[in-house]
């Protein structure tokens, strides 16, 4: 809706977890760092955790453009919400490994000929499960018991852990000891401070193809940064928010002001004014009026329309036959008003 009026390539605010908007905080260099090391050394277990928002998926994406496409095999479980089997049967698909049988046995047998294969070409393979504090205890268990497949020499498969802050507090469970004593590399990301989040806006202003034609002053940064509370993914709707408030106002120039109407459309549901006023002005219209020659056969519909219905409910004798005349009649009307519609 506003790309055009900010002179902007693209949406910079979106959400989705895009790489190429990955804005790296001194904590998000080093989280990365920490997993492709993790990755690359054949470190087994590695846990991320991070609070909501805070650009966990978008870091995880960013480490899949790090690794050696052509030399590591990755499988993305992003439903936390199945159980090892599950998994399981996902893991072998992203994989592409289709002979697999029909028995968990068969299955992990499948799975350990493939990861033995890969190892013997000197090649990596990596299981990442986002939101990781979905699973429940029973299942991370089965999860641990997957990093038995080893050689002398490592680890044949490596185990991201990603979620949120409650992942530390389920893997601290006393049941999970075995699997907190796996556990190679801890990463965590933490919320930008005031500078960071500054430089965020900047970064995704940029990177959206922004040639000075957008500007939150000061104040707005400022107010953005307390509102978020240096969560980026608040940040962004946030932004996305004051971009729309700016273009109904006609201004390019985002203040304090705007920023505080924002919030306010965002938490409140209050809709900006002239937002979808500007935008039907902007649009083309999608039909042409009607022409004279319309008018003309409408309204002769209408009075034919409206004189078999004087003629039917006036006549006594065709009382029998009022009840359907005049259903059809009436379908006639309704077909007529809506044409004249």
């Amino acid at each position: 809706m506003y790309l055009s009026f900010y002179g902007l390539r693209e949406k910079p605010f979106n959400t989705t977890p895009d790489p190429k908007f990955l804005f790296l905080t001194a904590g998000h260099r080093e989280a990365l760092a920490q997993l492709v090391y993790g990755v690359q050394e054949a470190k087994g277990f590695i846990v991320l955790s991070a609070e909501i928002g805070t650009s966990k998926t978008t870091l995880l994406h960013a480490l899949l453009r790090q690794l050696d496409g052509s030399n590591t095999a990755v499988a993305y479980v992003f439903n936390s919400t199945l159980g090892f089997d599950g998994i399981l049967e996902y893991v072998l698909h992203d994989f592409g490994v289709e002979k697999t049988g029909e028995t968990r046995a068969a299955r992990l047998f499948a799975l350990n000929n493939f990861l033995i294969d890969r190892r013997r070409a000197n090649q990596n393979t990596v299981l990442i499960i986002d939101e990781a504090q979905n699973l429940d205890p029973s299942t991370m268990e089965e999860v641990r018991l997957l990093s038995n497949f080893e050689s002398p020499s490592g680890k044949l498969l490596q185990i991201v852990l990603a979620g949120q802050a409650e992942l530390n507090m389920k893997l601290s469970l006393p049941e999970l000891r075995q699997l907190r004593q796996r556990v190679a590399l801890r990463c965590t990301i933490t919320p930008l401070n005031a500078e960071e989040t500054r430089e965020f806006i900047r970064t995704r202003l940029r990177i959206a193809g922004a040639r000075g034609d957008v500007h939150l002053n000061d104040s707005a940064v400022k107010r953005i940064a307390e509102y978020a509370h240096g969560i980026p993914r608040l940040i962004n709707i946030a932004c996305d928010h004051c971009l729309l408030v700016g273009y109904a106002d006609e201004k390019k120039r985002i203040d304090r002001d705007i920023v505080e109407r924002a919030i306010r459309y965002f938490e409140a549901g209050e809709r900006p004014r002239g937002v979808f006023r500007r935008r039907a002005i902007a649009s083309p219209a999608t039909a042409p009026p009607p022409s004279r020659l319309e008018w003309v056969l409408r309204g002769i519909a209408a009075g034919f329309v409206g004189a078999a219905l004087v003629a039917v409910v006036g006549s006594g004798a065709a009382e029998p036959f009022i009840s359907p005349v005049t259903h059809m009649v009436s379908a006639a009307a309704q077909s007529a008003w809506g044409w004249m519609r």
